[in-house]
């Protein structure tokens, strides 16, 4: 399974955003994103790839069902499989663009 990350643009320069998530500021690329975004926007990241800005109606039941994901599964000590992903894809976020775009 693939699962996405939400975050926040914080600004935009051609097709790279820097994005807030939950402290931690990544670019991510925005080649493939379903529509323009802005700096206030929120997106879903999948290894370093904005594919969807999230719509304003949707952002807190979002960001809100990611925190009880992390938070339940710290709970039970990180195990779970889902978290794992969501964890890998900050991770990948993290990585540089250059090193992501080489498949590593």
């Amino acid at each position: 399974m693939c699962l996405g990350v939400p975050g926040r643009v914080v600004q935009v320069e051609g097709q790279v955003a820097t994005v807030d998530f939950w402290g931690v500021r990544r670019e991510v690329r925005l080649d493939v994103v379903d529509e323009p975004v802005g700096p206030g926007d929120y997106v879903l990241n999948h290894v370093g790839y904005a594919i969807r800005r999230i719509p304003d109606s949707e952002i807190a039941e979002t960001l809100a069902l990611y925190e009880i994901l992390l938070r339940e599964a710290e709970a039970e000590g990180g195990a779970d499989a889902m978290s794992a992903d969501v964890r890998g894809e900050i991770e990948a976020a993290s990585r540089p663009a250059a090193e992501r775009l080489r498949g590593g």
